[in-house]
């Protein structure tokens, strides 16, 4: 299960990292094509790149992989799992209902974050 999760936060790392890099670009305005990490909801948490927090999200649980094994670092990682669904799931609607956008990426992140809650729930679950 621990090899799982540290694929999946290294999926995760890449998607993450991709779309910060280009949400700055755009911000320099070195890239002038139209995108989702340009909208308001790119930001959504005080003005901080939800890119940002998911790369320190998915950096921070692949750091937490060594000591996953004691329960209290397994709970803590499946607390910022479940809340980085709940970010995803909140994401979701608004690119399906008010942004109205296409984004492979965000998806492949949310998809990614319902498979890191799934499997930090299953790996506290055992313990």
């Amino acid at each position: 299960m621990r090899i799982l999760i540290a694929v999946l936060c290294v999926a995760g790392l890449y998607v993450a990292g991709y779309m910060y890099r280009k949400q700055r670009l755009i911000e320099r305005g070195e890239l002038l094509e139209d995108s989702i990490v340009s909208t308001p909801r790119a930001k959504a948490l005080a003005g901080v790149s939800n890119a940002l927090f998911g790369f320190l999200y998915y950096a921070g649980v692949l750091a937490a992989l060594p000591w996953l094994q004691l329960r209290f670092v397994s709970l803590v990682v499946l607390a910022a799992s479940l809340l980085a669904f709940g970010f995803s799931v909140y994401l979701a609607y608004s690119l399906l209902f008010v942004t109205k956008r296409p984004c492979a990426y965000c998806w492949t992140g949310h998809s990614i974050n319902l498979l890191l809650a799934l499997s930090t729930l299953t790996y506290a679950l055992k313990k």
